[in-house]
């Protein structure tokens, strides 16, 4: 193979990308047809395209949203739609744990403070818990990446999906987008290869449509969906409160949504806002900082939901919003070919531009959308980074005292230096350990696991 097809050689050079066949004749065959079946998977159309969808718009006016408290009167609403199998988990789980030091896929990580579960099993014994609880299957769909799909299904495999059964989880791969320079000129990250980046958490919607799990979903009679990313041990993955208000009021929502407070006003996470009177996430880099800072007369931040990336979707409505999400841009070092030289160049400072889509965007499309508050000390303890704030470290110390909290909940006296860790297999909530046998005090130096 020498040649490549004419159509798609006019394309790339109609969309001004004639440079990426630079090297096309110094490649092998085996590369050459590597590279082809990739170029012939870009649609250059669209490509061209997205710069124009990218641009940055006026932001609009900004107001708080409007959200709302738990309401425990909507749990057994959850629980009926629990007993009738129509729920079931999403996981965005496409990261390494690179940032962590860790080699492999960031869900396979050691998450728990005393056994050191990983953050895959922390989820799967979650759902094996309510499975058992509410006797119907909860499937869970988890996407992962180019890079880690492969060890993914290898680490569930190995560790017998963690009680789960192979048949009730659906792993597909998230999308990628070439990455462009200033020009729009796509690189190339080895000469018969263009260089790619994931398409961000809004790439989600184009994934389940392309990898069946839409229509999975639907044989399986599953209508509402749990969706959360890898990276928090605290999340409760199954919460019948909070499905059951999803689907409470006049109209069933079409997305419902988790915050915590915000700590202080530049905590890096994105805030529930009104925008133009439809509800949005801001991200903390885009909020105003006069805003960010404003406080009521009780000395609170006006602007204080922040997004945990806790949301219950209906696969209906994410089936029909893939192709309405924006694009975003974001500058970035990338490694490339020098198409002069042909040479490897790392450089020292950002030089590319990836496209990216965030689930977040979806809000302003919904019909009908409520935002719930959550207790960070209950729910919230991300590993994002190897220390300091969003660490390992500070995320077992939160597991420990909620481990702790949910004993003294039932009557026992806990020291707090005490080690303790409740498996998601013996309790999703404090009530769950009633009934249970337990010590009736831990000391400083115990080290208990339930």
């Amino acid at each position: 193979m020498s040649e490549l097809p004419s159509d798609l050689s006019r394309r790339i050079e109609e969309h001004g990308q004639s440079h990426l066949l630079r090297f096309w004749d110094e490649l092998t065959e085996a590369n050459q047809r590597s590279f082809l079946n990739q170029l012939e998977s870009i649609d250059f159309g669209l490509f061209a395209s997205l710069k124009d969808q990218s641009a940055s718009k006026p932001m609009g006016r900004i107001e708080p949203a409007q959200t709302c408290a738990p309401d425990a009167t909507c749990k057994s609403i959850g629980e009926k739609i629990l007993r009738s199998g129509e729920l079931g988990v999403l996981t965005l789980a496409g990261g390494q744990g690179s940032r962590l030091g860790w080699s492999g896929p960031k869900g396979t990580f050691p998450a728990t403070p005393v056994t050191g579960k990983s953050l895959f099993q922390v989820i799967a014994e979650q759902i094996v818990f309510a499975t058992k609880k509410y006797g119907m299957p909860i499937p869970w769909y988890i996407m992962t990446s180019e890079e880690n799909d492969a060890s993914t299904r290898s680490f569930l495999l190995d560790n017998n999906c963690f009680g789960l059964d192979r048949t009730d989880i659906f792993l597909f791969k998230q999308g990628e987008v070439p990455v462009v320079d200033k020009e729009g000129k796509m690189l190339l990250a080895e000469k018969g290869k263009i260089a790619v980046s994931p398409d961000g958490s809004g790439g989600v919607l184009g994934a389940l449509q392309q990898s069946g799990a839409l229509e999975e979903m639907e044989s399986r009679g599953v209508q509402y969906l749990s969706y959360l990313q890898i990276d928090n041990p605290l999340v409760h993955a199954v919460d019948p409160v909070f499905l059951g208000m999803h689907v409470s009021g006049d109209s069933s929502q079409e997305v419902t949504s988790k915050f915590v407070k915000k700590t202080n006003p530049s905590e890096r996470v994105g805030v529930f806002c009104s925008v133009d009177g439809r509800l949005r996430i801001v991200e903390y880099s885009e909020l105003p900082p006069e805003k960010a800072k404003q406080t009521d007369a009780n000395g609170e931040l006006i602007f204080q939901a922040g997004s945990i990336a806790i949301h219950i979707m209906s696969p209906e409505f994410l089936k029909n919003t893939e192709c309405e999400l924006p694009w975003h841009l974001a500058h970035k070092k990338v490694s490339y070919i020098d198409i002069e030289t042909g040479e490897r160049v790392v450089p020292d400072t950002p030089n590319a531009y990836k496209y990216e889509r965030f689930v977040f965007d979806i809000l302003p499309l919904a019909r009908c959308s409520i935002v719930v508050e959550t207790c960070r000390e209950e729910e919230f303890a991300p590993i994002k980074n190897a220390t300091g704030q969003d660490s390992k470290e500070t995320s077992q110390a939160m597991q420990l005292r909620r481990a702790i909290c949910w004993l003294e909940a039932n009557g026992i006296e806990v020291n707090p230096n005490a080690r303790v860790e409740i498996s998601a297999l013996t309790a999703s909530c404090s009530e769950d350990l009633q009934g249970l046998k337990m010590p009736t005090s831990v000391g400083e130096h115990d080290i208990v696991v339930l």
